[in-house]
């Protein structure tokens, strides 16, 4: 079973006089990444927020949001005098009806700043009520990332079986190869009119021949397919350990082509490495 780093997750918990959203966002990442926006008076929590998120998430470009909407007018807000009168200073300076200070009034409202709030510190009830929506939430998201997982693992088991045919190909082939080879070996050296010695040749012959065997890489990809289907079906998400995998069956997927001296093979070959790289596409967004 794996999971993809992609995801999202949202819950929403309304208090008597607020109303809590949390929103969770995730992309692929080689490592955990945690962007989070809240309000500044919840910095207080961020830290333990983040360990949550953490402990769940693991991997991932996460972007967290906390957003607390007042529906009980538990804050009150005061005009900031100083910022207003000097927003209504500057704008009399530059302005033609500089008598008319409704006018500026009105507009030195609109201005940042001009309203100052005061709350109290963030009680238990209203951090218990911030904590559950954030669990809520990454239930949601790692729902998400599992259904995405399931059709990541659907391509990949697509991918894998496409590989076992094309190496079942290639094993059919490799007699033929071997026979190929010797041939052209053979007329080449005919074609040199020399005199040599048979026993000789013959050496030279099943030394190239060796030099160019592919018996090992072919055992050794049918391993590393088995291997990385096996992984797949670990209760564990083991995106890591999965591109390790792929990483080795592409060193013996290109052992074989550089070894193939045969353009049949070779075409095989190049298929194989087409299939892997769709793997190791979709691979970069496995947790």
């Amino acid at each position: 079973m794996i999971q993809s780093m992609t995801g999202f997750g949202k819950h929403v918990i309304q208090l008597p006089a607020k109303k809590i959203t949390v929103e969770l966002k995730s992309l692929n990442s080689k490592n955990l990444d945690l962007n989070a926006r809240m309000p500044p008076a919840y910095r207080e929590k961020e830290l333990e927020l983040r360990k949550i998120i953490a402990s769940s998430l693991v991997r991932g470009k996460v972007d967290f949001g906390l957003y607390i909407e007042n529906t009980g007018g538990d804050i009150s807000a005061q005009i900031n005098e100083e910022v207003v009168k000097a927003y209504m200073a500057q704008l009399a300076a530059i302005s033609e009806n500089q008598g008319d200070n409704a006018q500026l009034l009105e507009i030195a409202m609109r201005m940042p700043d001009t309203l100052k709030t005061e709350r109290e510190n963030i009680d238990e009830e209203e951090y218990k009520a911030i904590e559950k929506a954030l669990k809520e939430a990454l239930v949601e998201i790692n729902k998400f990332r599992s259904e995405e997982g399931n059709v990541l693992e659907a391509d990949f088991i697509e991918r894998v079986k496409n590989l076992e045919v094309l190496l079942s190909q290639v094993v059919d082939m490799d007699p033929e190869r071997q026979h190929d080879v010797r041939e052209r070996l053979e007329k080449a050296v005919n074609e040199l009119q020399a005199d040599i010695d048979a026993n000789r040749f013959e050496q030279e012959l099943i030394y190239y021949l060796e030099k160019y065997d592919i018996t090992e890489e072919k055992v050794r990809l049918k391993n590393h397919l088995e291997y990385f289907s096996n992984t797949l079906k670990s209760n564990n998400s083991n995106g890591k350990k999965l591109g390790f995998i792929s990483q080795e069956i592409g060193r013996e997927i290109n052992t074989i082509g550089s070894k193939a001296n045969y353009a049949p093979m070779q075409q095989l070959v190049v298929q194989m490495k087409d299939e892997l790289e769709k793997i190791k596409e979709q691979m970069l967004n496995v947790l």
